[in-house]
């Protein structure tokens, strides 16, 4: 069965096609870095006009890149939320005109859903599974308990991870998307070369709080007045993001007794999350497992798989179905 996944839930317009929900055919992303980068961050607005300017050119793209036409799918899938409203409604517009037009049934997926199970895309991992999601509009916990089957254990209080990322690289004048600049300035820091403070939650709780530590990095760069290379600030920062990610994420995995961790979002594509993670992880028994990078941030190949698992459990959305910016699993 091939499954066209369109993704359009914040700045990326991305389309796939997924055999079997499996096997990627075709995945094509376009990104609106460029767009949003002299702003420090996505301006909806723009990034609305783009997904107009992209969604039929980006599918046509990936039917072409795996060579089939409309009529050989047997399924469709679209973000329907969370997301920007308008971004969201742009590629939910495309795919109800599509499967209208060519009777092809198709669903509405939830993004957090298929970042969960955006790692079946590289590999076959055991249920039950403990996965952090963190991006720069979400960081939570979750047990995936099996296709459709998830339990929120809890989030961020109040910055997301990545959102904490693009605000201090913004302070620090380093750019956009900041999760990347960061992460490629860090290598060539020292991690221990300012004392950032890590967020602790009271004993017990899967939540995580990065305000105060953006708080603090702005404060220190105000007081330092560039005194300190931005390299050894920025692998400060990062160090402390990763050990505040790293600890409640640890703490879930041993209360609840999992035996495997899984990375999601735009942030599991950090390297230093990614090498720290499975450091600790190791030392508790535990197996941490990633996607490729390509396949942590958005894109379409993880919405034609959650789409998949969706219209084999016989699902299928109507013509009524609308874009939910708020939409929550």
């Amino acid at each position: 069965m091939l499954v066209l996944g369109v993704e359009t839930s914040c700045d990326d317009t991305a389309a796939a096609v997924l055999a079997d929900g499996r096997k990627i055919v075709s995945n094509i992303v376009s990104s609106q870095d460029a767009v949003h980068s002299p702003y420090g961050g996505v301006v909806p607005e723009l990034a609305s006009r783009q997904h107009v300017r992209n969604i039929l050119p980006i599918i046509d793209a990936a039917l072409k890149q795996a060579g089939i036409s409309l009529g050989n799918l047997g399924g469709i899938a679209v973000t329907r939320g969370p997301g920007l409203v308008g971004s969201l409604l742009v590629g939910l517009s495309a795919v109800k005109a599509i499967a209208y037009r060519w009777n092809i049934p198709y669903v509405g997926v939830n993004h957090l859903e298929a970042h969960l199970l955006a790692i079946f895309l590289d590999r076959e991992i055991p249920f039950p599974y403990l996965a952090l999601l963190a991006s720069g509009g979400h960081t939570l916990l979750y047990v995936v308990r099996g296709f459709g089957d998830y339990r929120f254990l809890g989030g961020t209080r109040d910055d997301a991870a990545g959102e904490a990322y693009d605000k201090v690289a913004k302070m620090m004048g380093l750019g956009y998307p900041g999760g990347r600049v960061i992460d490629q300035l860090s290598k060539s820091g020292n991690a221990k070369a300012v004392a950032f403070p890590r967020a602790r939650m009271k004993k017990g709780s899967h939540e995580f709080s990065f305000s105060g530590l953006k708080t603090a990095v702005w404060h220190y760069l105000k007081e330092s007045r560039g005194g300190t290379p931005p390299a050894e600030v920025a692998a400060s920062f990062q160090e402390a993001v990763v050990d505040m990610l790293i600890a409640p994420t640890l703490r879930a995995a041993i209360d609840l007794d999992i035996k495997d961790i899984v990375l999601a979002g735009g942030v599991a594509a950090n390297s230093r999350l990614r090498a720290k993670m499975t450091e600790a992880a190791a030392a508790e028994g535990i197996e941490l497992h990633a996607p490729p990078p390509a396949l942590c941030t958005d894109n379409g190949a993880m919405i034609a798989l959650a789409g998949y698992h969706m219209l084999q459990r016989g699902l299928r959305d109507d013509l009524h179905l609308n874009a939910d910016a708020d939409l929550t699993l």
